[in-house]
């Protein structure tokens, strides 16, 4: 006798199938945090911006994604990023790039020498924690900057700072000119 396939047999093997596939929406739904690149939302910089300024940046700490406009909105670009490692060290609200810089050197800030006091500064090159360009904003050590470290790219994996591939960041930082404006949500 040969197996067959009744209406109801299909109609619960399709709401079995539904459920598992709504499972990761319902978590995220409950306050379930998704760690995978799915979790991408494409932003509308009209919801952050009356207009596009210079350029205009949003940072997506959520989806771990940077969104670039320029001035006339013809360039949409999106790059994913790494974000703070806890909200306690993301400082999210309005900001602007102040200085940018191709080889940065990086300095320990006062928060990061209190829990590792053997760190020390490290200039430009493959040991520097910024990458090759850092965009620096006008809050005091938050920047926008690339990573030798590509690994860190689609997690939280800092104490503030927004990071890139450098390749990404190389891209961005001949797009966005001193006086960019940006929005980390």
């Amino acid at each position: 006798m040969s197996p067959s396939l009744t209406r109801r047999a299909a109609l619960r093997g399709s709401l079995a199938a539904a459920s598992l596939l709504a499972t990761p929406a319902l978590l995220h739904a409950q306050g379930v945090p998704r760690r995978n690149a799915s979790s991408w939302v494409r932003q509308d910089w009209r919801d952050h911006f009356d207009t596009l300024g210079k350029a205009t940046l949003v940072a997506d700490t959520a989806s771990r994604t940077l969104h670039y406009w320029n001035a006339d909105d013809t360039d949409y670009r999106a790059y994913p990023t790494s974000v703070p490692l806890t909200d306690e060290l993301t400082k999210r609200g309005y900001t602007s790039i102040v200085r940018k810089k191709v080889g940065p050197s990086w300095t320990p800030t006062a928060s990061q020498m209190e829990r590792y006091p053997d760190w020390k500064p490290i200039g430009p090159g493959p040991e520097n924690p910024l990458g090759t360009h850092a965009m620096y904003l006008s809050w005091p050590a938050y920047i926008i900057h690339g990573t030798h470290d590509t690994r860190k790219i689609g997690r939280p994996s800092s104490d503030g700072c927004i990071g890139l591939y450098n390749e990404k960041i190389a891209e961005l930082f001949q797009l966005c000119p001193v006086g960019t404006q940006v929005r980390v949500i």
